[in-house]
């Protein structure tokens, strides 16, 4: 009898233990789940200068859909930020201000299948400082401009549209000797707001909340290609679904909606 009772008393706490040991478990998989949903996500955006203002509101917007997502911005002209893609810096989503870029990496299969989309679309303007006066193309020809300020056309779709609207009013070879060429658009318009350029070719979306310009002119959509913004997720992305969801957000209404504030025109 008292071995039996001694046996009892053995399963007894042996049943004990191992309930405990369960509960243990069960508990630190209820805190892997709880630290998984709390994780930070980290995306990497690279994105056109000229999207730099929106981008800030598009993050906070973003974070009400998926709270647990940062972006990691990198801004800058879309030719070098291709570049950058091309020799393996860390990228989850590419927003171009040109086709061209977008296409250099389809070209080289860097894209991943069906997120290559149009995003947005732009306006080319021309710029000056509040105390100068153009009223036409015409006067970048004259001695009223001395220095014209657009980005590289090598590099920077807003000076390869710039020039095409110079080579299109027969005026680049008339104003070739006053170009000064910056690294991104928002670099023109710094150049303009300092005098250090008497007008410049910037997009409508970098004049809202601008201070020390205006808007001279807006260019005729004929003398230049069309201006289009394309999106797309890297098929080198480890995280493929947040950079799409990311993506899904921006072409919804409520980011289109704050793309339009900023001076963006919705794809059509």
């Amino acid at each position: 009898m008292k071995v039996l009772k001694k046996l009892g008393v053995m399963g007894l706490v042996l049943g004990l233990t191992m309930g405990a040991v369960g509960c243990s478990n069960g508990s630190e998989d209820n805190k892997d789940d709880s630290a998984k949903k709390d994780e930070i996500v980290t995306l990497n955006v690279s994105a056109a200068a000229s999207l730099q203002e929106a981008m800030v509101e598009l993050e906070e917007k973003f974070k009400e859909v998926e709270p647990n997502v940062k972006l990691e911005l990198n801004l800058g002209s879309s030719g070098s930020l291709q570049q950058q893609i091309e020799q393996g810096a860390a990228c989850d989503v590419f927003i171009s201000a040109g086709q061209k870029q977008m296409t250099a990496l389809a070209d080289k299969d860097l894209l991943l299948d069906g997120t290559n989309k149009t995003l947005l679309t732009n306006d080319l303007v021309l710029v000056t400082g509040e105390d100068k006066e153009i009223k036409d193309l015409d006067t970048l020809a004259t001695d009223k401009v001395e220095k014209l300020a657009i980005g590289d056309p090598e590099s920077v779709p807003a000076g390869k549209y710039a020039k095409e609207v110079l080579d299109n009013t027969k005026l680049y070879d008339k104003v070739e000797n006053k170009l000064v060429l910056a690294k991104d658009v928002k670099e023109v318009l710094s150049w303009v707001q300092k005098g250090s350029a008497d007008a410049g070719f910037v997009y409508l979306s970098d004049t809202v909340g601008a201070k020390g310009i205006k808007v001279a002119l807006t260019t005729d959509e004929d003398t230049h290609s069309t201006i289009s913004y394309p999106i797309a997720v890297l098929k080198a992305s480890e995280k493929q679904d947040k950079a799409k969801a990311f993506e899904d957000f921006l072409l919804s209404d409520d980011g289109q909606t704050i793309l339009e504030k900023y001076g963006f025109k919705k794809a059509n």
